[in-house]
């Protein structure tokens, strides 16, 4: 069974950025995506960005611009590179494994871990 780990959360001023990582245990392409969710308090948990096994990405329009997706396939690790981060980005990130079709559309397919911890607050 692939575990995920998310690492790289913290408390960071608007406008500054954060790396956030998630690592598998084995190949994170076992499925054919991996997705960074987030839930802010009292918000319903939201598909931020996705990464695709051919490189595509996806993204919310709410972080359009200011989020990236990467992988690093050597290392079985997804990356989550945010900027002019603002405090309604506030929330506790998840990445998780799925299927992500042509169609647009993002199937978890794992277990949600603990997440990380992001906090934009001056």
């Amino acid at each position: 069974q692939v575990q995920l780990v998310e690492s790289g959360g913290g408390l960071v001023q608007p406008g500054g950025s954060l790396r956030l990582s998630c690592a598998a245990s084995a190949s994170i392409f076992s499925m054919n995506a991996i997705g960074w969710y987030r839930q802010a308090p009292g918000k319903e948990r939201e598909l931020a960005a996705a990464i695709i096994s051919g490189s595509s990405t996806k993204y919310a329009d709410s972080v359009k611009g200011r989020f990236t997706i990467s992988r690093d396939d050597a290392k079985n690790t997804v990356f989550l590179q945010m900027k002019s981060l603002k405090p309604e980005d506030t929330a506790v990130y998840y990445c998780m494994r799925g299927y992500y079709s042509s169609k647009g559309s993002f199937t978890p397919a794992g277990s949600w871990g603990q997440g990380t911890q992001v906090t934009v607050s001056s």
